[in-house]
């Protein structure tokens, strides 16, 4: 099979440098494949990598964005550019949700080579064993934490070195930041003044704690996914990448699928799976191109005018999602991070080492430090997580401040509240309604008013007072109600949607263990739609372990059909 690749992209070696460039032609339409892979986000890629490394199968990538050539994406701190990008991201939104005030929400989705892991804070997170645990708890055979530690270990090289809980060699790089600022370190002491844990290994022997987070950075540039995992491998003949390649509908024969029809340029194409068609759109995309393709509640569908093909109600149900409130604080201090006349040398010195060395301000990921915290001493778990930077935040960076000034997300880590997506219509070009519905439980609402308290006493703590800093917006924390009612009208998302193709054997799972589509064959769901649970912490490395793990499920699968 001759290797087709539809878009120019550049390749990266070792050292981070662009050494060439692809353009090649397609050679033929409707061409066939034995596997072809929706989405190359965060396990798209990987899934393209691990299953291009048997030269035997021939794998087929689409991709509905265009390749991941921005320099702002490759630079760690230019994400803050990308989340308002239209060609970047898929810049959706939710439904008004009622405990927001009605407020539509924001839902930046990553849509080029890479997904998301293009497009985010490049923190490195796993969640807590206890979240896997519970996956297998309900039924869900090979999915403990001891289960798919081996995964987090294979995809990942740790640049402090190997361990029980790390790996090195894996494509995946993990590192320290180059230069953390001052102000994330003045947060870790506020920690300790304030007596609580810390830890310098979030995924290590214990969660709990405040500290410095570990990044995918390689060399002061992002190690995204398609970095990782697919960009090294291009020139591999039996790999082939189509980009802004919008798919459109599984076409399938009875109830087996057999390939994947999209559009490019405003023409109808399709590629053919000899094998197994793999969804790995994402939690908002999976579901969509599912029910697009008659998959899902036979009442819905048909209200959509599709011809229902399966039956699973499951579909678009179960959305998860870590509701996020942020506290920010202003300060006269210009060595934090910001856009006023008075930074502007210091921006153009960091521009520069950047360009000349990957070193200096544009290395940073922003969300340097963070923490997992308990909001009751008798809680098993950490039940919120912080994002520290040392640059104002407001609306997702989309409201620009010539102030300076440091800022601190609190998520609530395990929520109560569940939602829907659901189709708009049968059009695929028409964004799904996305309805996480937020704080619709009252005691998601007491937890996230319990870690706002935290937060403001820890950026109050003695060593934060040599920036003199004010809250950004009035808030009084004495009162609940007060803080209850900023809650709804500035919290939103912290990026990880799950569950909506949960994994299980009840009736609304969508997908079994081996994650194949409960009624189907030759069809499987590979993306963090399939988490039963959100997991506590960010979904870009758990993402990647399950597509890890789906690679080996499905090489094993062709070894047993030998």
């Amino acid at each position: 099979m001759a290797q087709c690749w539809i878009d120019e992209h550049s390749r990266f070696d070792s050292n981070s440098h662009r050494v060439g460039l692809f353009i090649r032609e397609q050679t033929s339409r409707n061409m066939e494949f034995d596997y072809i892979i929706v989405g190359a986000g965060s396990a798209g890629c990987v899934l393209a990598g691990r299953l291009s490394e048997n030269p035997a199968i021939s794998v087929c990538l689409l991709e509905a964005g265009p390749p991941d050539k921005s320099p702002f994406i490759h630079m760690p701190s230019g994400f803050a550019a990308l989340l308002p990008s239209k060609k970047y991201n898929w810049v959706f939104e939710t439904v008004p949700q009622k405990g927001l005030n009605n407020r539509n929400g924001f839902q930046p989705r990553g849509k080029t080579l890479g997904g998301s892991s293009s497009i985010n804070a490049m923190v490195y997170i796993r969640g807590h064993a206890k979240d896997y645990d519970e996956w297998a708890e309900l039924g869900n055979v090979g999915w403990s934490y001891n289960d798919v530690l081996p995964y987090f270990k294979k995809s990942q090289h740790q640049e402090r070195g190997a361990d029980m809980h790390h790996g090195t060699g894996g494509p995946l790089n993990v590192s320290d930041l180059q230069e953390p600022h001052s102000a994330t370190r003045t947060f870790c002491q506020a920690a300790e003044e304030m007596q609580l844990p810390i830890t310098d290994d979030f995924n290590g022997e214990q969660q709990e704690g405040v500290g410095i987070y570990q990044t995918t950075i390689l060399n002061g540039q992002r190690c995204s996914a398609a970095r990782a995992f697919l960009t090294p491998h291009l020139d591999r003949p039996n790999l082939t990448v189509f980009t802004r390649a919008h798919a459109s509908k599984i076409l399938f024969e009875g109830k087996k699928a057999v390939g994947i029809a999209y559009s490019r340029k405003g023409k109808q194409e399709k590629v053919m799976a000899k094998k197994e068609v793999l969804l790995s759109g994402g939690a908002f995309n999976s579901p969509q191109l599912l029910m697009l393709s008659g998959v899902g509640s036979e009442n819905e569908l048909r209200g959509h005018n599709i011809e229902p093909v399966h039956h699973l109600p499951g579909v678009g149900e179960n959305l998860q999602d870590h509701i996020d409130f942020v506290v920010s604080h202003t300060s006269k201090d210009k060595e934090l991070l910001g856009f006023s006349l008075a930074a502007f040398p210091r921006l153009i010195k960091g521009l520069y080492q950047y360009i000349t060395k990957n070193k200096g301000i544009f290395t940073s990921n922003v969300a340097e430090g963070g923490g997992f915290l308990k909001t009751s001493p008798s809680l098993e778990r950490p039940d919120i997580q912080l994002h520290f930077g040392p640059a104002l935040v407001d609306d997702h960076g989309r409201k620009v401040h010539t102030e300076h000034g440091f800022s601190c997300h609190v998520c609530l880590l395990r929520p109560k509240s569940k939602g829907t997506l659901k189709l708009a219509s049968n059009d695929p070009f028409e964004d799904p309604l996305i309805d996480p519905n937020f704080l619709a439980e009252d005691d998601d609402m007491n937890v996230l008013v319990k870690g706002v308290k935290l937060t403001d006493q820890l950026l109050r703590a003695p060593a934060f007072a040599k920036y003199a800093s004010s809250l950004l917006y009035a808030l009084n924390i004495e009162s609940d109600e007060d803080i209850k009612e900023a809650i709804r009208e500035r919290a939103d998302t912290v990026y990880h949607p799950v569950g909506t193709c949960k994994m299980g054997q009840d009736e609304m799972a969508v997908v079994d263990a081996e994650l194949r589509v409960h009624g189907l064959d030759a069809l499987r769901v590979i993306d963090a739609s399939i988490m039963p649970t959100l997991i506590g912490g960010n979904t870009n490395a758990p993402t990647i372990m399950i597509a890890e793990k789906a690679a080996d499920m499905i090489m094993e699968a062709i070894a047993a059909d030998k």
